[in-house]
This record gives C-alpha cells, sequence and structure tokens, in this order.
C-alpha cells in the first residue's frame, strides 16, 4: 500500500543537528531533479520578486530566508518537518512502534522540492508550492511527473494507492495501467480544515489497525471499522477509464468533529 500525502505549508525546523545531506533521501532515482530545483529555489529567493514568483506574501521573510539556506540547514525527519492540520491528526510520534513502522513503509510525502520522500527521510524546512513556476526548472508538476512516473508505481508494488493529496499536488503524480484500478482517491466533504483533518485521522488508522486490502471493494468495511461509527464511510467506483475510485470519509459534526481515532 501507498499512502500519499501532500506536504504542509507550514514546516518545522531545528537550531542544530546535521545538515542536509541528499544522498539519505529515500528514491536516490530523483536526485538530480531535486538539486537542479533546490538551486533554483535558492536563487529565486535572492531576488526582490520572488515572493511574487512563489506565491506567497512579501512578509514572509523567514520563509525566503529558510529557501536561502537549504543546503546548511540542519535536517530533520519529514514527518517531524512537516506541520499542520493533517499531521498534527496523523501524530505520528504518538503512533505504536508497529504503526510507525507501517507509516515507514507505507506514507509517501509528495514535495515540489524533494519529489517524494518517506517519514524518516532527513528534510528542511522551505516554501515551495508544486504550481509554482521555477524559473530555469518549469512548471514544478511537469517537472516532477515523469521521475514519479517512474518511482512511484514501482513503491505501490501490487498495493492500493490511497491518494490524500490535493489537487495542487495530484498534479504531479497519476496512477496509470493497472496501477489505476488500485488507486482510490480519499474525498471529505466540507471545510478544508476538516478535510485535511479527516485525512490525517484517516492515514493514522490505517497505520494503526493495519489495513492492507489488495482490492479498492475490500477496502470499505476495514476502514468502516478502523475510523469507527461516527465517520461515514463511502465507496464509489471510477467515474470513467483512468480515474480512481473514491472514497468519501465524511466526519461527524458539532462537538465530536475534533474526535481523534483511537490507537
Amino acid at each position: 500500500m501507498l499512502i500519499l500525502l501532500p506536504p504542509s505549508e507550514g514546516k518545522t525546523g531545528r537550531s542544530r543537528g546535521r545538515r542536509l545531506d541528499p544522498a539519505r533521501l529515500s528514491f536516490p532515482e530523483l536526485g538530480e531533479r531535486r538539486a537542479e530545483v533546490a538551486a533554483a529555489l535558492t536563487a529565486l529567493s535572492a531576488e526582490p520578486h520572488a515572493a511574487q514568483t512563489l506565491g506567497v506574501s512579501p512578509t514572509l521573510v523567514a520563509d525566503l530566508a529558510r529557501n536561502r539556506a537549504l543546503l546548511t540547514s540542519p535536517a530533520l525527519p519529514a514527518l517531524d518537518c512537516y506541520s499542520g492540520v493533517l499531521y498534527d491528526a496523523l501524530s505520528y510520534r504518538s503512533l505504536s512502534p508497529a504503526a510507525q513502522r507501517r507509516a515507514n513503509r507505507w506514507v509517501i510525502i509528495v514535495s515540489a522540492l524533494f519529489g517524494a520522500v518517506r517519514p524518516k527521510d532527513p528534510v528542511v524546512p522551505y516554501r515551495l508550492s508544486m504550481a509554482v513556476n521555477l524559473p530555469g526548472v518549469g512548471p514544478l508538476a511537469s517537472a516532477w511527473k515523469p521521475l514519479l512516473g517512474e518511482v512511484l508505481p514501482l513503491a505501490a508494488g501490487r498495493g492500493l494507492v490511497i491518494d490524500c493529496r490535493s489537487s495542487t499536488y495530484a498534479a504531479a503524480w497519476a496512477p496509470e495501467g493497472a496501477l489505476a484500478h488500485r488507486w482510490i482517491h480519499i474525498a471529505v466533504p466540507g471545510a478544508t480544515h476538516m478535510a485535511k483533518h479527516t485525512r490525517g485521522l484517516l492515514t493514522r488508522a490505517l497505520c494503526t489497525h493495519g489495513v492492507d486490502p489488495r482490492t479498492p471493494e475490500r477496502l470499505l468495511d476495514p476502514v468502516r471499522e478502523a475510523m469507527g461509527p461516527l465517520f461515514t464511510v463511502e465507496l464509489a467506483e471510477p467515474a470513467g477509464r483512468g480515474r480512481p475510485w473514491t472514497l468519501s470519509v465524511t466526519p461527524p459534526a458539532g462537538p465530536a468533529a475534533g474526535i481523534r481515532v483511537p490507537a
């Protein structure tokens, strides 16, 4: 199984420690493109028009400073670096050892800077969206797509692809061929905040309960059991050829909306 997550805009850094070493990241096949994107982002972030090109507020000077120091900043595990609603709900550090091992195997974060990383890969904070047209590289989703198309199908093997990405990051790779029949998009009705929260809870539930069926049809009942009775879970067949299955996970309303799935 692969569980594809988007990165978070918010990222946590550290003040000391070992610098970023690209050789320690998963998917070494992405190394050349990672270096190309990092060099272009570092150069851009020193320009006066950097904020406009990156689509961020000019007041985010600290984020631009991080971009200029990519190769000298202390690195930390990806699931410690990425923060925000989804990652708070996942709460990787509070998972049991067995659930953490599953997360280390199953979870892949699709990144505009690194392409794809696993939970324990040492990364650094940065500010870059997959929607950016990066000078010297081009539109990042297009730049990453052929490379991710080589490594992610191999990582998926014969398992399901559970897609929790936003549309911005989904543009960087879509399963094709036989793998498309095992591709499941996670849809959460409602506000963006609750959608992120629910996707984090779902990732936690899958890793905690070890839910790993081989067909989309066999995913429905285990997810219902793992998420608990407060969530409504429904599975819909693909809308057309090459389209994903859709697993709709509707969270409870009212005070119960912030509920955590117990480990």
